[in-house]
């Protein structure tokens, strides 16, 4: 925030909506796109040979788990690719918000613990173990952007009102 000789205080920079814009973004994106794609190869290939040689426990359990991998790097494609159109210019902010209402990035629990957990293979753990952390990743960026963006005014600033108050009482500001 700067101030002017006016006592007019720029508004917070948003980090959110600043760091959808960023080359930091664009990795976050390459990493989820990588992990769809390496998640669906794996489903195919190797994934369906590791598979059958599971107990009946294990099987039901990869069976779970693999729906629900896929499910997560579902949405989470959905919002990343949401988001580059609002970074590329070909999509607004509002009509990916009013889009965004129907990708759903919470709700998709896995068991990555106990006995279920320790049946499936550990390529198939490794990937819904990333899959669980880019999703972290995303809902933090996806709070910052849109709750900050959604928010009916900023906080008051404790501090800046304090500057006001000394630029009033000297004559440098308007109230």
């Amino acid at each position: 925030m700067t101030d002017d000789s006016l006592g007019h205080i720029d508004p917070p920079i948003v980090f959110g909506q600043r760091f959808a814009f960023s080359d930091t973004f664009r990795g976050l994106f390459r990493e989820g796109m990588l992990l769809v794609e390496e998640t669906a190869a794996y489903l195919d290939g190797d994934g369906r040979v590791e598979s059958r040689d599971l107990p009946p426990g294990g099987s039901l359990s990869y069976a779970t788990e693999s729906m629900r991998l896929t499910t997560r790097l579902m949405q989470l494609a959905s919002w990343l690719l949401l988001q580059r159109a609002v970074n590329e210019g070909e999509m607004t902010f509002e009509q990916a918000g009013s889009e965004k209402a129907k990708v759903r990035l919470r709700g998709f629990g896995s068991v990555t613990e106990g006995r279920g957990w320790e049946d499936l293979p550990e390529r198939l753990r490794g990937l819904i173990e990333r899959s669980v952390r880019l999703q972290e990743r995303v809902i933090r960026l996806d709070d910052a952007i849109y709750n900050a963006a959604n928010a009916d005014e900023p906080a008051e600033n404790p501090v800046s009102r304090q500057l006001g108050q000394l630029a009033r009482a000297f004559g440098g500001g308007r109230e």
